[in-house]
């Protein structure tokens, strides 16, 4: 009898160890910082395929979006804080439900507009100076298997893909680097949108892939965000692999590990 009860002792000690750990887990995620693997090419140079980052969602505050599922039972947003131009964003898609990261670029009440592929914000261009080319092998990345575009295409597997680079800077100073092929089509002339009151407006830095504010709900963009929607600000790039699979190891990029996301 005494061993029945010490092992039916053992098994309640392991399924509340096992209860505890996940509510830990699950406060962690949901009030500190939520962990976000980067799926595609959107954000390239500042974010590769395969990196892995904390996202901090003390940073604006807490809105249903900040639970998984967006099960938090508020509307709103509690403790809010806002995001400043040119922070990198988790966010919540208004239609599809997916997780997207963009760089914020229109806060409520900018305009915002493509120009042969610059930004002109609140009616001036943002400046642009060349920063070299942005090089990487054309071939399958990540689980996805995206292959890239290239300025210099085609390329055959394993070659040298490459993309004009160049700094673009804010008003303020915040400088990052963006990657543009060509200056043709919608994206890169667009009509001037109006960031209307408690949404802004995202674009991501690799301007020739990246579905965002420039694009209409309809057609797989996202438009403007609503501040609800908002999770987080990425501040570090914790792990970064180029392989399929994070074990690997022979695919880590070690120069990317804890490196902050500018």
């Amino acid at each position: 009898m005494a061993a029945k009860a010490e092992k039916k002792d053992g098994i309640f000690e392991t399924v509340k160890t096992v209860v505890y750990a996940v509510a830990i887990a699950a406060v962690f995620r949901t009030l500190l910082f939520q962990p976000f693997w980067i799926p595609s090419g959107s954000m390239k140079e500042t974010l590769l395929i395969g990196d892995f980052l904390f996202v901090n969602k003390m940073a604006y505050g807490y809105s249903r979006y900040s639970c998984p599922m967006g099960l938090c039972p508020f509307e709103g947003r509690l403790l809010a804080s806002e995001p400043e131009r040119g922070d990198v964003v988790v966010f919540r898609h208004p239609v599809n439900g997916s997780d997207f990261i963009k760089r914020l670029i229109g806060l409520p009440g900018d305009t915002v507009q493509m120009v042969d592929g610059k930004v002109v914000l609140n009616g001036q261009e943002l400046p642009q100076t060349p920063a070299g080319d942005f090089i990487e092998t054309y071939e399958p990345q990540g689980p996805m298997s995206n292959e890239p575009r290239c300025a210099n295409a085609p390329v055959g597997q394993g070659g040298t893909c490459i993309k004009p680079r160049m700094m673009e800077t804010l008003p303020g100073g915040h400088s990052y680097p963006v990657l543009n092929i060509d200056n043709g089509g919608f994206a890169d002339n667009t009509p001037v949108f109006t960031v209307p009151p408690g949404h802004y407006f995202f674009l991501g830095d690799n301007r020739d892939n990246s579905q965002d504010s420039r694009y209409g709900r309809a057609v797989g963009g996202v438009g403007f965000v609503p501040a609800e929607n908002l999770i987080g600000r990425a501040d570090r790039i914790m792990f970064s692999s180029a392989g399929k699979s994070l074990f690997f190891f022979w695919t880590w990029r070690a120069d990317r590990f804890f490196k902050a996301v500018q």
